[in-house]
């Protein structure tokens, strides 16, 4: 069967679709409920009061932003960098109300629509959507391992330092 492959204005309009249903899930997130004196937070933030699985339960719906703009042709470069954005949030929203106030306040989905929207001015990177997730994906954890390695030995420093002194 010969089947032509689609023509550019339709695989346009579908990534215009996809990048606009994906900016209003950013906008309910982070943005969509207003307060007094112009300040705006979203479902996120709000999520992120739920003690133990709201921050869990915001982080995996902005997950689905990052793993639709490795579909659209983001780079692991620029997928990394969302990826960071979301574990900033996460990690900063566990800490009791001061947490919650960087939540409402980060607004990572946004930033990340504008990380997707700055890599979708350029050219799309090359690759499947899989690899390229992938290869951020072990970026990420790559760099944690490293930190991780390096906590545990400040640890043991301290720990050490700690028994000389009480030593002593």
């Amino acid at each position: 069967m010969d089947q032509n492959p689609p023509s550019p204005s339709v695989s346009e309009s579908s990534t215009a679709r996809d990048v606009k249903s994906l900016r209003r899930l950013s906008w309910l997130l982070d943005s969509s409920i207003p307060l007094p004196g112009g300040f705006r937070v979203g479902l996120d933030g709000i999520l992120g009061l739920i003690p133990g699985v709201g921050d869990a339960l915001g982080a995996s719906l902005s997950t689905y932003i990052v793993v639709q703009a490795a579909r659209l042709g983001a780079t692991p470069v620029q997928l990394l960098r969302m990826m960071m954005n979301i574990l900033l949030e996460s990690l900063v929203g566990t800490i009791p109300v001061l947490g919650d106030l960087f939540d409402f306040a980060w607004k990572s989905n946004e930033r990340n629509m504008r990380l997707l929207d700055v890599q979708l001015q350029n050219a799309p990177a090359h690759g499947s959507a899989k690899h390229r997730l992938t290869t951020a994906s072990v970026m990420l954890l790559s760099g944690f391992a490293i930190i991780l390695v390096l906590l545990i030995v400040l640890a043991v420093k301290l720990l050490l330092a700690l028994v000389a002194a009480l030593g002593a």
